[in-house]
């Protein structure tokens, strides 16, 4: 009963029709994690069409946004490096810093940065 009534809703709509079988497709080319140099070649062609579509739509600011990233997230087929860790890092520093509201000396928080941070007994390291 539902898919009935999305379906006559949608026939109403042929942009927003348009726009709900689009969306699965570009999350589909988001949530690609890694793809050899030639299948990334393929690819292209079909994310930048569906691109085209949403600039064709109301979406235009959505587009615009996926083509101001279209370089980054070409390369994140490409390549499967994160900066994951580093953000984990810094997002810790910065809960500590809060909690903290300053350390009186750089050392002090450095010890506390080494201890919420895995410090492995070689305080040179970081």
């Amino acid at each position: 009963m539902q898919k009935e009534r999305l379906r006559q809703y949608l026939a109403q709509s042929p942009v927003l029709q348009a726009l709900y079988f689009a969306k699965p497709q570009l999350n589909g080319f988001l949530v690609m994690e890694s793809l050899k140099a030639k299948r990334a070649k393929q690819m292209l062609p079909q994310f930048l069409a569906l691109i085209r579509q949403f600039e064709q739509s109301p979406a235009k600011a959505l587009a615009a946004t996926l083509r101001s990233w279209l370089e980054p997230s070409v390369r994140m087929w490409r390549f499967t490096k994160s900066n994951g860790i580093t953000e984990g890092f810094h997002t810790k520093m910065e809960m500590l810093s809060r909690r903290a509201y300053g350390f009186r000396n750089f050392e002090n928080y450095r010890m506390r940065v080494l201890a919420q941070c895995g410090w492995n007994g070689v305080i040179n390291r970081v």
